[in-house]
């Protein structure tokens, strides 16, 4: 019964959007081997890195993580909207 109540736990942890981006539009992404998910909705963004970063990758992962933006969405992001870090972050588009 416990292995089932870990599995169950473990399952839950997908990346879940915030709750302004419920009903958004989802993309799974992987670059350099990792795993992102970003979802738009309107002109807001939310991109979401799954897995763990060793100490020393977060600025690089970051830096991915904005390239990515106007790839996915197909818009430009608002710079100066962005908050976040390397495990999550939130913008504005200019679609």
């Amino acid at each position: 019964m416990r292995v089932i109540v870990l599995l169950l736990l473990l399952c839950a942890c997908g990346a879940q959007p915030a709750p302004q981006f419920f009903g958004a539009d989802r993309t799974d992404v992987v670059r350099d081997g990792r795993s992102y998910t970003v979802y738009q909705k309107g002109n807001a963004v939310e991109v979401i890195r799954l897995g763990y970063a060793r100490r020393g990758e977060h600025q690089g992962i970051r830096a991915t993580m904005i390239d990515m933006i106007p790839e996915v969405t197909g818009c430009t992001l608002i710079a100066s909207s962005l908050q976040g870090d390397s495990g999550e972050m939130r913008g504005r588009l200019r679609c």
